[in-house]
């Protein structure tokens, strides 16, 4: 006698319904937990405490004459804004700042790319010389700034008594107004380019590598598959790196404060050193926050014209 075997018949799959966000609706059925918003909590809280409210009462002082000297504040308006915009010395500090911005954004992008494609073929030596160009990045600002002092020092200096021996007589690098801007550019790049570096050594990494092998298949050089492949493909990065580097470069402050305190006669103050030197010397916040207003203004018109243009890059 034959035994039958049953088989069940195959069930139609019941339509799938996406899960319910956990953190949105309560296991016992009841309303939205909402569980993420206290962990963003925290932080929010301090972003409005720390960075929205400054700025909201920071905008009220530039109507007023608030002085850090204490005293009755009264409303003056629009004077504090119409003394800033036609003041001769915020326009040469404006004028300073722009000059180390141009100087220094393609120095460090240039710069930081030539040590990724250094670094990138010399596979043997990677981690001595990510080590070596990273390592400057790290030191706080006043230890850089004893550094290049040390070498700067036009008598007993590093490098004046390198070009003595040869006979060569050294210039006063921070101490002339030919060379103090140049000087802090070389400064600032030697100690801020490790960022860019690793961030365009990353993006080489994430190449892939059968794109250079089938070039060289083809017969591309070395040459021929940086300029065709490595560059082109690095567009979205170097974007990235000029603007950070062009707001990094606008905000200077600290290293130009402690090597040169804006001397010689001024001719590196910074726009930022100036609201300082007006603010908290000059006892004039209401002037000051005038000042700051204007040139974060500059700073976000400048960052989206730049990211503009190589977006249109990237799409041609």
């Amino acid at each position: 006698m034959t035994q039958r075997t049953h088989v069940p018949a195959p069930r139609t799959p019941p339509e799938a319904v996406p899960p319910a966000p956990r953190d949105l609706v309560d296991v016992r059925g009841g309303p939205p937990a909402w569980t993420g918003l206290w962990f963003v909590l925290p932080f929010l809280a301090f972003y409005v405490l720390f960075l929205l409210w400054p700025a909201v009462v920071g905008l009220g002082y530039t109507f007023t004459d608030r002085s850090l000297a204490g005293g009755p504040v009264s409303f003056v308006g629009v004077d504090n804004w119409r003394e800033s915009l036609t003041d001769p010395a915020l326009h040469a500090s404006l004028w300073n700042t722009l000059w180390f911005t141009l100087l220094s954004v393609p120095l460090m992008v240039l710069l930081a790319l030539g040590l990724a494609l250094l670094t990138d073929h010399a596979r043997r030596l990677g981690w001595f010389l990510r080590f070596s160009f990273f390592a400057p990045f790290v030191l706080p600002v006043t230890v850089m700034t004893l550094i290049w002092g040390w070498m700067y020092n036009p008598s007993l200096g590093l490098f004046n008594g390198t070009l003595g021996r040869f006979g060569i007589e050294g210039p006063e690098w921070l101490f002339s107004e030919d060379t103090a801007m140049f000087s802090v550019v070389i400064a600032t790049a030697w100690w801020q380019v490790g960022f860019n570096y690793l961030l365009y050594l990353a993006a080489m990494r994430s190449i892939p590598g059968d794109v250079y092998e089938a070039a060289a298949i083809d017969g591309a050089g070395a040459w021929q598959r940086v300029g065709r492949i490595t560059l082109p493909m690095l567009t979205r990065t170097t974007a990235l790196i000029t603007v950070l580097q062009l707001i990094g470069s606008l905000r200077v402050f600290e290293q130009i404060y402690l090597m040169t305190m804006g001397g010689p006669n001024f001719s590196t103050r910074t726009v930022i050193q100036y609201v300082y030197d007006s603010g908290f010397v000059g006892l004039r916040i209401g002037l000051a926050s005038s000042m700051a207003y204007i040139f974060m203004a500059l700073i976000i018109v400048a960052s989206i014209a730049q990211f503009r243009l190589f977006t249109r890059k990237e799409e041609a």
